[in-house]
Order: C-alpha cells, then structure tokens, then sequence
C-alpha cells in the first residue's frame, strides 16, 4: 500500500495518510455536504412558506401581529408532528430537510416549542421554566436593546 503524506501546518508535523483513510476523510465531506444541502434545501422552502404566509396576512405595525403568530403556531403543529413521526420511522435525511431546515426556516419557534417539550418529557422542570421565561423575557428585551441600538 502506498503512503501519502502532508505537512500539517498547525502541528508542524508530517502526517502519513493511507489510501483507507483518505476514502474515509472524502466520504465524510460527500456526507457533509449531502447534509449541508439538505437543511439548505429545508430552510429555502421554509422560509419561502413564511414570506408567503406574510404577504396573505398583512402586518402594518399595529394590533397583534397574527402572520408571525400563525406562523409560529403552525411551526410548533408540524414539529411535534414531525418528531411524533421520527420518533417511529427514524430518518436522518428527513430530519435535517423537513425538522431542521424546513421547520428551522419556517420558524425558530418551533425548535424552541420541540426543545421545550423534550426537557418536559425529561422531566426537567426548572430548566423548562428558566428556558421559557428566560427566552421570551430577553428575547422581547434584547429585541428592545437592538432596536434602540439601532434607533439612536
């Protein structure tokens, strides 16, 4: 077998390679980018459900903003059924297209709504209370700071 060597520049090393481990290195990255392109393909479809969704239900900045409200309810809907799903017929695949990209580009609240019920069914009750109080009372504040920061 033929040794293949690199000059690895943060260690200031040579470091051998044999033909197993570069087929090992380059399927990793195929794999990678698969995944990559399947959450990219999700969050594009997602995030064009949510600008759609946006323009049928106008918001001009007063009253309760029921296009992000929908939004979020819905994205909180498909989550939990996608992972009621998942939990029965696992699949990477779908998980990364439909949970993370999908549901991730749709809305971050449903994320926040599956983690939310995950450290329920843990069984973590401090936890939950601190992660909902404390997402909501600094996610309303910081959005605050932001538009003041921005504002002055």
């Amino acid at each position: 077998m033929y040794r293949h060597f690199k000059r690895c520049f943060f260690y200031k090393k040579w470091i051998f390679f044999d033909e197993i481990q570069i087929f090992f290195v380059i399927l990793h990255v195929i794999f990678m980018i698969k995944n990559l392109l399947l959450v990219a393909l999700g969050s594009a479809i997602g995030g064009a459900l949510r600008y759609v969704v946006s323009l049928m239900m106008r918001w001009n900045g007063n009253g309760f903003p029921w296009a992000t409200f929908a939004v979020n309810l819905v994205g909180c809907l498909v989550i939990g059924l996608l992972a009621g799903f998942l939990s029965r017929h696992s699949s990477e695949n779908l998980s990364l297209l439909l949970v993370t990209g999908l549901c991730g580009g749709f809305t971050t609240f449903s994320t926040f709504s599956r983690e939310s019920l995950a450290l329920i069914q843990q069984g973590q009750w401090c936890t939950v209370v601190l992660y909902v109080a404390g997402s909501v009372v600094l996610g309303v504040l910081l959005t605050f700071v932001g538009y003041g920061i921005t504002k002055a």
